[in-house]
């Protein structure tokens, strides 16, 4: 890597640093969203970790965490904030349909929009809350699968998947229901949204609700059925901010 990609992908992992941890309040927000679905002693699965703001958060709350993320620059950080915690793993790898190895598509000045996902670059690319940011191909990473976690770490009580239009595709590499799931929607590529909405109603009964970006709010007074939930996410304008469906189950 030459210096000055390896600058920016510094200040792009600075940015995020701030972004996630800087701000006042976050940490205590993201606390008590999680505090209702996890108990101490669950397993939780933070798919997508970046730089671990969930996992600390589920953490702090009691979780073993088991902290998923392709990005090496990113993992080697979670290895070191959390390698003497054997209640954290960290696992370096992408989480798709099927395991094996995938181009990663990486921005080094915006890393929390890494992908595995080439058809959601061209999704979101003209919208303008991505105006000025560019992916290159960072060469294959390792892919595994949700059902293989559960195997090696056991079902988790809580599964936040945030992967930058792959979530689908992780969701296709599950073949048992959750308790709980949190996937992220973006108004510009909606379609993948509902396609999850789908996969779940495929897997068991769920519940819906919903969140806008970092608020970590719950934004229903009561809980949405699939259908309901798919006709909220159709109803937001083009231009609304992202944020995450998070899905309950009532049949088990």
């Amino acid at each position: 890597m030459s210096l000055s990609r390896r600058a920016t992908t510094a200040l792009g992992i600075i940015r995020s640093l701030l972004i996630y941890y800087a701000i006042p309040g976050r940490a205590g927000r993201l606390r008590r969203f999680y505090a209702p679905f996890v108990q101490p002693g669950d397993v939780c699965f933070d798919v997508g970790a970046h730089v671990g703001n969930h996992t600390r958060a589920m953490r702090r709350l009691g979780a073993r965490v088991i902290a998923v993320e392709p990005q090496p620059d990113l993992a080697r950080l979670l290895r070191r904030w959390y390698g003497n915690d054997p209640a954290v793993s960290v696992v370096e790898a992408a989480v798709g349909a099927q395991a094996g190895e995938q181009a990663l598509y990486v921005s080094a000045r915006h890393p929390t929009v890494t992908t595995l996902s080439r058809d959601w670059i061209d999704s979101v690319g003209a919208d303008r809350s991505f105006a000025g940011v560019e992916w290159r191909v960072a060469g294959a990473t390792p892919v595994t699968t949700l059902d293989a976690l559960i195997a090696q770490f056991g079902e988790p009580a809580y599964c936040k998947i945030d992967v930058e239009g792959y979530e689908v595709e992780a969701l296709r590499g599950l073949s048992r229901p959750l308790q709980a799931v949190s996937f992220e929607f973006i108004p510009a590529a909606l379609d993948l949204a509902l396609a999850c909405i789908e996969r779940l109603s495929q897997l068991g009964e769920y519940v819906y609700n919903w969140t806008v970006g970092e608020q970590m709010r719950l934004r229903e007074p009561g809980w949405l059925d699939g259908e309901a939930m798919a006709a909220r996410l159709r109803s937001l304008p083009p231009h609304h901010r992202s944020g995450d469906v998070v899905a309950q189950r009532v049949d088990g």
